[in-house]
């Protein structure tokens, strides 16, 4: 099986060198996107126009990120909307400091473990009324604007409700995504074909789209407020509908949601501060990784070397185990950030890496006292940038769509253990482990870029990545996004799944040297191959404090764009 694996990856590796560019490395797809005054990048150009002309109307960076998710809502329900969470870093000029947002909801209130054991469940659901959470988009966007933005919300919210009511045309990633999830959700839950087929269309790349229910639910939003959502006609429609359907959200938990300002956290890389959230979310196991790989003089190596893949993929495997053991909402349990993003914590897990060997059985470290996303960034003309992250969990959510509302219900409740003694186990009103992590970097104080790459559990070795790609091995933003990328697939999952025996599948995708391939094999890793959205989707910009000028990128992987002004 292995000379399999080597002879398939000796076909595949040129693949990926296939087209020819005056400039860049041999996988670069096109230029970096290069402005002055503003920068948006989305995974929808549609929406990136949006967010451009938002910027020319005199609105910040929030603004417009405000109006970019609102119109991915309606364009890429496949990851995102108003019935799921959101997360966003954003770097204010005024007062020179980044400010983090946690904007994701908690289970209800009347949910508990014995509740559902019960009924004979011994773990939460992927879809159905059980794992639907709180939906905290909404309200994330109320509170950024109230702190960062210049324009009203109604006229943020205008250009998705013009769309949703006269339509425009689906790509070629999102068209079969609805489609499937049509098809696998029509003759299981209600109000499925009314509101994503309600012609009985089958979707197809061009065909012209539009969610009237949609229109109404943002156009209730734009004049009411955010308490329209929480507290209004919404918010009752989504309880009512919840509690039909046999899950435990209800109107109170929706009337008592709150979004949380939050410090974000940080190491510094080879003289970068690289920023993450802290937990609830999984964003610093990016900084565990990137304290780890310090260790490794990853230059000398080079990019694709099987040095490079080899610590990469091992650190991966640390950083996820302390993920698994530690990582929960702080408001209901002591999660030990400091001692896990420090350097000396890095130092001892570094000890526990085979130069040689790839690692069947890692560990979580000892400490005393102890799917389908959404990611967008903006900067405007005033040095404003924002980081901003946002979904509604295993593609378009949970299945269950409120009647009349035109949108889907997250389903993030899924990823609460049913162990009472994990620290991830779920609570009445706790807020369950998160996968969708903004990150920003700095260098001597001043912000340097702003990224995300969305992917479910592939988020943090995305970001280190991406870090690795500029930082370690100087590629450019484009550059570094569309170089081959690596997964690892095993790790001791969130709601506490063992790992797997064999030290779990190091994924490639093609472009890696066939002689690397060998020699991880050589090492004991277990490698296969991996392709398109399996790998994330990023956009980035980054800031050039001597020229003021913004560098964009998007991800090549997705139907979006990167545009600057």
């Amino acid at each position: 099986m292995k000379y399999v694996v080597f002879i398939v990856s000796v076909m595949l590796t040129a693949s990926i060198f296939a087209q020819g560019r005056r400039s860049g490395l041999p996988w670069t797809t096109r230029s970096e996107v290069i402005a002055r005054q503003g920068m948006v990048c989305s995974s929808h150009p549609l929406a990136t126009q949006v967010g451009i002309d938002i910027l020319k109307k005199g609105g910040t960076a929030v603004d417009a990120a405000i109006a970019v998710n609102a119109c991915l809502g309606l364009m890429e329900p496949t990851g995102s909307g108003v019935g799921g969470d959101l997360f966003a870093i954003v770097w204010d000029a005024k007062t020179q400091k980044l400010y983090g947002l946690n904007s994701s909801g908690p289970a209800p209130k009347s949910i508990s473990i014995e509740a559902l054991k019960a009924q004979g469940i011994t773990q939460i659901p992927s879809f159905g009324a059980l794992p639907v959470s709180v939906p905290g988009c909404v309200d994330g966007w109320f509170e950024l604007n109230k702190r960062f933005g210049a324009l009203p919300i109604s006229e943020l919210l205008q250009p998705a409700i013009d769309y949703a009511n006269n339509g425009f045309p689906l790509t070629e990633v999102i068209a079969p995504g609805i489609r499937s999830t049509v098809a696998r959700f029509e003759k299981l839950y209600p109000n499925i074909k009314e509101t994503y087929t309600p012609n009985g269309e089958i979707w197809e790349k061009g065909d012209v789209y539009r969610n009237p229910m949609l229109a109404k639910t943002l156009k209730l939003i734009a004049e009411k407020g955010r308490d329209e959502f929480y507290k209004g006609s919404i918010a009752a429609a989504i309880s009512s509908f919840i509690q039909s359907q046999g899950g435990f959200l209800n109107y109170e938990d929706l009337a008592s949601y709150k979004a949380e300002w939050i410090d974000p956290v940080s190491t510094n890389y080879r003289g970068y501060d690289v920023w993450e959230l802290p937990p609830n979310g999984q964003g610093i196991a990016a900084l565990q990784m990137l304290n780890i790989l310090e260790h490794y003089d990853l230059q000398k190596y080079g990019f694709g070397s099987p040095e490079h893949i080899h610590y990469f993929v091992e650190a991966k495997k640390l950083a996820f185990e302390d993920r698994a053991k530690y990582y929960a909402d702080p408001r209901f349990n002591e999660v030990p950030v400091n001692t896990l993003i420090s350097k000396e914590y890095a130092a001892e897990r570094f000890k526990n890496i085979n130069d040689g060997k790839a690692a069947q059985n890692p560990q979580a470290g000892v400490i005393s006292n102890t799917n389908n996303t959404i990611y967008l960034t903006v900067a405007d003309k005033d040095g404003n940038m924002v980081s901003f992250i946002q979904s509604n969990f295993r593609g378009m959510g949970s299945g269950m769509v409120p009647p009349g509302l035109g949108f889907m219900l997250q389903n993030r409740g899924e990823l609460f253990s049913l162990d009472k003694n994990h620290a991830n186990a779920l609570l009445p009103g706790k807020r369950p482990f998160h996968t969708i992590i903004p990150a920003f970097v700095t260098k001597d104080g001043k912000p340097f870029m702003s990224f995300g790459v969305m992917g479910g559990d592939f988020q943090p070795l995305g970001h280190v990545q991406i870090i690795l790609n500029i930082i370690d091995f100087g590629m450019n933003l484009q550059e570094a996004g569309d170089a081959p990328r690596i997964d690892h697939a095993g790790s001791t999952s969130p709601v506490g799944e063992a790992q797997a025996a064999n030290g779990g599948d190091v994924i490639l995708e093609n472009g890696f040297p066939a002689e690397s391939v060998r020699r991880l094999l050589e090492m004991g890793h277990h490698v296969s191959y991996g392709f398109g959205e399996s790998f994330g989707g990023y956009q980035a910009i980054r800031y050039d404090p001597v020229t003021k000028v913004y560098y964009g990128a998007s991800e090549s992987r997705k139907d979006g764009c990167a545009m600057g002004y």
